[in-house]
């Protein structure tokens, strides 16, 4: 028995088999659709906004000084 998944893009039916090449979307298309939606930050994954601020200042400083 194979799992089938619905495409988040499209709602079509998508079995989960190596052979889905573009699981879990069902073609090229849905997934750069979906793709060009995470890039206009139409997607986010929510959060805390001050640990966000925390985490890139910590990067800050681990990074070398230049003189």
């Amino acid at each position: 028995m194979t799992k089938t998944v619905k495409c988040p893009q499209c709602g079509k039916a998508v079995k989960w088999v190596p052979e889905s090449k573009y699981r879990p979307f069902c073609s090229e298309r849905c997934k750069l659709i979906d793709f060009g939606a995470w890039a206009k930050e139409e997607h986010t994954i929510p959060g805390d906004p001050a640990f966000d601020d925390l985490m890139s200042q910590e990067l800050d400083d681990d990074l070398p000084t230049r003189h």
